[in-house]
């Protein structure tokens, strides 16, 4: 595929953009006829005996371009596209309008607006809001924070790493391109037990999820968060760089919701 620079216009601020803050990423075992679903079909998609690799980035930062807020990232799985394999998202939520803008407009991911809300330091709720309507999602039990059971606050964060996980994005409504785009990340890391997650799908909705692509990129989603855990990885004191995307084909793309196949069962 061809690739060319996507000469970026933000209003925040000039590229590299720096979000520091904690994360879990949790890698999950999804199986490959949900992630089928979801990817463009000129992907391939990396599987092993009928699954994909796939997970969840949930992300706290408390400094970013837009301030403070939350992020969950659904990753429905890994795609080949020679030379290199990325992740791709199923979806992206945020509680900032600012974050959700930026990330549409900027890297064509499919970001919506919700709220996290936390019973405490290890519940935390998310729900989809759009208007006046608000749609919940899930229930994240997170496990109890180490740091409290250690006083060796240090050596409990984990060594320091540097990583980049490259992904691509596009196919949408505001991006109709194909882009990719990496993020060099900076920090502490340890393995933790991973999150237990509670979420529900609308079996009402999804009779009728033909005539309806915004419930089917949401329920798709949740099937990619509630499977199996098999890794979970805690991320403290991280430093995050997004660098600009790149357009890897060029050309009019047709929206990632026509290239969804049927509602798996």
């Amino acid at each position: 595929m061809e690739i060319k620079e996507n000469k970026c216009s933000s209003r925040y601020g000039k590229p590299p953009w720096i979000f520091k803050g904690s994360a879990l990423y949790q890698f999950h075992l999804v199986k490959a006829e949900i992630a089928k679903a979801i990817i463009p079909k000129e992907f391939r998609l990396v599987e092993a005996f009928g699954y994909t690799l796939g997970g969840f980035f949930l992300a706290n930062y408390n400094e970013s371009p837009f301030g403070p807020f939350d992020e969950l990232v659904a990753i429905a799985g890994i795609v080949w596209n020679p030379p290199t394999s990325h992740a791709w998202a199923a979806r992206v939520y945020v509680n900032s309008d600012n974050a959700c803008a930026h990330g549409r407009k900027e890297f064509g991911l499919p970001s919506q607006v919700a709220t996290f809300s936390k019973a405490g330091p290890q519940m935390i709720h998310v729900a989809e809001t759009d208007g006046p309507v608000t749609t919940d999602l899930y229930d994240i039990r997170l496990q109890s924070p180490i740091l409290k059971m250690n006083p060796l606050k240090w050596m409990a964060l984990g060594p320091t790493i540097k990583m980049s996980l490259p992904s691509f994005s596009g196919h949408t409504e505001h991006i109709p391109q194909l882009l990719k785009y990496s993020c060099q990340i900076e920090c502490r890391v340890k393995p933790t037990s991973p999150a237990r997650v509670l979420g529900s799908l609308d079996r009402n909705n999804t009779e009728n999820v033909e005539s309806n692509e915004c419930i089917k990129k949401r329920e798709m989603s949740i099937l990619v968060t509630l499977s199996k855990p098999i890794l979970a990885l805690e991320f403290n004191c991280l430093k995050m760089e997004v660098q600009p995307p790149v357009v890897v084909s060029k050309g009019s793309h047709q929206p990632l919701k026509h290239g969804l196949s049927s509602y798996p069962s």
